[in-house]
C-alpha cells in the first residue's frame, strides 16, 4: 500500500503486530516521540503513515533515553490484518534512516503487548578501555583511556545479583513505580581485549540503573570505591550514596524475554560464558 492509498483506521480492519527493531541511538532524542526532535518511536510512526497511510501508536517495550542503542527492541502496532509480512518489511525499512532496522514484522495475538507483556530484559554496556578510540566506535562506547581493573570490577559484579532494592541506583525524579526493588538474574563483565562488555538480565530495571550500576563498577575498575563498600552503597537506598552515571553512549537494550524459559536460558548463557 502506498502513501496515495490513504486508509484511515475505521476503514482498515487492523491486527496487533510486533516490530523486533536495531538501531544506533547517538543522533536520536531516545525513543519516546517528540515534536521537534528525532525520536525511534516518531521516526518508526511516520514510516508506518508513508507505508499504509494511518496514524498507529507503535509502543515499544520501554523507553531508550537519548543516545543510547537497541539490539532487540521489541514495540507492538496495528497494522491492516491482511498485510503481506515481508513486503511490509521491506517497505517499513525503505521508508525509515539507516541508523535504525526494523529485524521482524509477525502478526501476533491481540493480548501481546511489547511492554506489559514481557518477564524481563537484556541490556548490554559497552567500553572501549585503550589510549587511542576507533573512529568506528565514537558513540557507540564509553572510551575510558586509563587503565581499568577488569578482575575487581569483575569480583564486583555478583553484589547486584540478587532481588533487592536498587534505590541507590535508580535517578530520582524517576518515572511512576511502585517500588525499586527488581530481581537482578545475572550481570557479567567480559573482557575482549580492549573491549569490555558487561551484560545485565533483570526482571525490570528502574530509571538509568544499569548506566548508574555500571559507574559504580567502573569506580571499582578505577580504584576509586573498594569493593568492600558497595554493600554499604546498596543497603543505603539513596541515590545520593552511589556515584554518578556512565555515559549513554555505551548502552544497548539487547533482547526483551516475553518467556521464562527464553530468560531463563539467557541467564543460563551469561553465567557460563565469563572470560
Amino acid at each position: 500500500m502506498t502513501h496515495s492509498q490513504h486508509n484511515t483506521a475505521e476503514e482498515t480492519p487492523l491486527a496487533n503486530y510486533r516490530m523486533d527493531i536495531r538501531y544506533d541511538g547517538q543522533d536520536y532524542y531516545g525513543w519516546q516521540r517528540h515534536k521537534e526532535k528525532p525520536t525511534i518511536q516518531g521516526a518508526l510512526e511516520n514510516a508506518v503513515t508513508e507505508c499504509f497511510g494511518l496514524r498507529c501508536n507503535v509502543e515499544g517495550s520501554g523507553r531508550t533515553d537519548r543516545g543510547t542503542h537497541a539490539l532487540g527492541q521489541v514495540a507492538t502496532v496495528r497494522l491492516p490484518k491482511e498485510v503481506d509480512e515481508k513486503k511490509a518489511l521491506r517497505s517499513l525499512n525503505k521508508a525509515l534512516d539507516d541508523p535504525i532496522e526494523i529485524t521482524l514484522l509477525q502478526r501476533v495475538e491481540d493480548n501481546f503487548h511489547a511492554r506489559d507483556s514481557a518477564q524481563g530484559k537484556c541490556y548490554c554496556y559497552k567500553i572501549w578501555n585503550h589510549p587511542d578510540l576507533p573512529q568506528a566506535m565514537d558513540g557507540k562506547v564509553w572510551y575510558i583511556p586509563g587503565k581499568l581493573n577488569v578482575k575487581a570490577m569483575q569480583k564486583a559484579c555478583p553484589f547486584f545479583v540478587g532481588t533487592m532494592d536498587y534505590a541507590s541506583f535508580a535517578k530520582v525524579p524517576n518515572y511512576k513505580r511502585a517500588t525499586t526493588i527488581r530481581t537482578v538474574h545475572a550481570l557479567n563483565l567480559n573482557r575482549d581485549e580492549d573491549l569490555l562488555t558487561f551484560s545485565i538480565i533483570a526482571d525490570g530495571f528502574l530509571y538509568k540503573m544499569v548506566r548508574n550500576i555500571v559507574r559504580a563498577l567502573v569506580k571499582v575498575g578505577e580504584g576509586r570505591t573498594p569493593i568492600k563498600e558497595l554493600p554499604r552503597i546498596i543497603k543505603a537506598k539513596n541515590r545520593n550514596a552511589a556515584p554518578g552515571t556512565a555515559p549513554a553512549s555505551g548502552l544497548y537494550l539487547d533482547s526483551v524475554f516475553y518467556d521464562q524459559d527464553t530468560m531463563n536460558a539467557a541467564v543460563k548463557r551469561n553465567r557460563e560464558n565469563k572470560k
